[in-house]
């Protein structure tokens, strides 16, 4: 099962940066009948302004309204769009222990931390035809795990630390890559011992994406997820050691 983020993203952006120009040309009849005095062009521009802002923001309430929270089940795959390609994110795999780093000066959680591990995979697929095959530096993401009850977890500094002392690979997010490439990275989380349901939520981390019709960081607008406990193995007994 996979997912877009948004849904028709070319068209979605088209849409955003068309109306900045629409918006951006009413505000200069705005700003040139106010310096002449022009009462027809400074409301004309000024109404424009208006039906503008408030048809887009329309849209924008109503593609939130009609949205639906997804959890996406292992093995399935979140894209996101690059304008001309896309990334896609997928669950690799999942621990949990009491305990994390190096055997001699193991870290201990406060509740219970989690390992996840998130596959980045540039679908050489979703290429368009004027591309190329250059490599590709994925946007800015936003990684936190969510429970069932809403409460969102933040990664862990603590734990992190203690996982790169225990000699673990992991690439970064922002690593370049090319089309067909893929890399794994890791996620520490220190996670409440009773907290359930738990999901990763990966998204755009840009602001520009809170403004994109159809996308899940706009005003009340629906999340996708990816579902993490079909796959979690305990090992509460002794640190976590992951090579």
């Amino acid at each position: 099962m996979n997912e877009f983020m948004p849904h028709f993203a070319p068209f979605v952006v088209l849409g955003f940066l068309g109306t900045l120009f629409l918006l951006g040309v009413s505000a200069l009849i705005l700003f040139y009948g106010a310096v002449r005095r022009s009462s027809f062009l400074a409301v004309l521009g000024g109404v424009a302004c208006t039906a503008l802002l408030a048809c887009y923001g329309l849209f924008l309430g109503g593609a939130s309204l009609f949205s639906r929270e997804k959890i996406l089940p292992p093995g399935g795959w979140k894209y996101f769009c690059e304008i001309d390609c896309h990334i896609a994110y997928s669950i690799a795999g999942v621990q949990s222990a009491a305990s994390l780093g190096p055997e001699l000066e193991p870290v201990a959680a406060r509740g219970r931390f989690v390992l996840v591990q998130v596959k980045t995979w540039f679908d050489e697929n979703t290429i368009s035809s004027h591309r190329g095959n250059g490599p590709l530096t994925p946007n800015p993401r936003r990684v936190l795990l969510v429970d069932d009850a809403g409460h969102a977890i933040s990664t862990s500094p603590e734990g992190e630390a203690a996982l790169t002392r225990a000699g673990a690979i992991s690439t970064p997010l922002s690593q370049p890559l090319g089309p067909g490439e893929s890399y794994t990275t890791k996620f520490v989380f220190d996670v409440p011992a009773n907290a359930q349901g738990l999901r990763l939520f990966i998204t755009d981390a840009d602001w520009t994406s809170h403004l994109l019709l159809g996308h899940e960081n706009s005003p009340l607008h629906a999340k996708v997820y990816l579902g993490l406990e079909p796959g979690l193995r305990s090992n509460t007994d002794s640190p976590l050691r992951i090579p």
